[in-house]
């Protein structure tokens, strides 16, 4: 495009009455290729333009002649600048590709993608980070398997930025050391809440507030999925209630005793009590952050994911989520306010 409109121009100028003058167009040729182009195709854009200015002048009249002589000067120096600026874009392109490149592969160690399958369950995970360069957040997820079963944690750390995803990564850590042992889910709750608070204890004197406030917490989810019996089983950490979707109706697993998040049991002491839940075979369990249920449209409507479930009641955990998240981003306008996190778990029948 850059060429072929310093080529117009030329002809333009050329053949038009010698009181009109095209010749400062050709600036914007230059001008144009900075936007997508980088330093060597901008300078070579320019001297075209150049060369094409010089051309005209000769054709009409001289290159001495003063007001193409201007004209030449002037189209050297925006040539030059544009070539300058097309460097700095490139420099700061290159950076931010080596960003994503790091939060890619630090999201593949702190956060990676749960198996699609162990032991009779089917599962299918997916994050959408609000801020598309950072690639993850506070939000949470992760999967173990012990001797009977599946254990399942989901969680949202308050807060966002790098607050939010050490606070994260504490429990993720915890969990992935802890999940594999025989032991209640009491216990490992217990144990997850042992991690956050030895942590504080540690880097608190030097660790910035979170949002102006001195304490850090974590909502979370921790599941217990037995291979051979049709149930699961959960202790709630002031998190967002699973759904099951379970013969085309969409049931929200609320609990009667509800625990405080991970982080406050300083302020809140209270005992994890285990409730258990019919999960049958077909049955899926969508787990979930407050960063879907409180996605807003444009009229700054709430996301209605529960009636939203119900049209995709028999898809597989893979294909929901890619539904999921197909309607959420038009929902929102390709744009998310929180992160958000999702886990769809399938029990799936025996093999022979």
């Amino acid at each position: 495009m850059p060429l072929a409109l310093i080529a117009a121009v030329t002809v333009v100028d050329v053949v038009v009455p010698p009181d009109v003058h095209l010749g400062p167009f050709l600036i914007a040729a230059p001008a144009m290729t900075a936007s997508f182009a980088g330093p060597r195709a901008t300078a070579f854009v320019g001297a075209v333009a150049v060369v094409a200015q010089t051309v005209v002048a000769l054709a009409r009249t001289s290159v001495t002649d003063l007001n193409h002589t201007y004209q030449i000067v002037a189209l050297v120096l925006i040539s030059v600048i544009a070539t300058f600026f097309a460097h700095l874009r490139e420099r700061d392109e290159n950076r931010v590709a080596r960003l994503r490149s790091i939060a890619h592969a630090a999201q593949s160690v702190v956060l990676p993608p749960l198996p699609e399958r162990t032991g009779p369950l089917r599962i299918a995970s997916l994050y959408l980070a609000a801020e598309e360069e950072a690639q993850m957040g506070g939000d949470l997820y992760a999967a173990a398997r012990t001797a009977s079963g599946t254990r399942l944690l989901i969680g949202d750390a308050r807060g966002k930025g790098l607050d939010a995803i050490c606070e994260a990564s504490l429990v993720l850590g915890a969990f992935r050391v802890t999940a594999r042992r025989e032991q209640e889910l009491p216990e490992l709750v217990g144990q997850l809440e042992a991690g956050i608070g030895s942590a504080e204890r540690t880097h608190g004197a030097t660790a910035a507030p979170v949002d102006g406030a001195d304490e850090a917490f974590v909502t979370a989810l921790v599941l217990d999925v037995p291979d051979q019996e049709p149930v699961v089983r959960l202790v709630n950490c002031g998190h967002p209630p699973p759904l099951l979707l379970s013969r085309g109706r969409v049931i929200p697993l609320d609990t009667a005793h509800t625990r405080p998040p991970l982080g406050l049991s300083d302020v809140l002491a209270a005992h994890a009590t285990v409730e258990t839940f019919p999960f049958g075979v077909e049955d899926v369990l969508l787990l979930h952050t407050d960063g879907v249920t409180e996605a807003r449209d444009h009229s700054r409507a709430f996301y209605p994911l529960t009636e939203r479930l119900a049209a995709w009641a028999g898809d597989d955990p893979a294909i929901l989520l890619g539904r999921l998240r197909a309607d959420l981003q038009t929902y929102v306008g390709g744009h998310l306010g929180d992160d958000a996190a999702l886990v769809a778990v399938q029990r799936i029948a025996p093999e022979p």
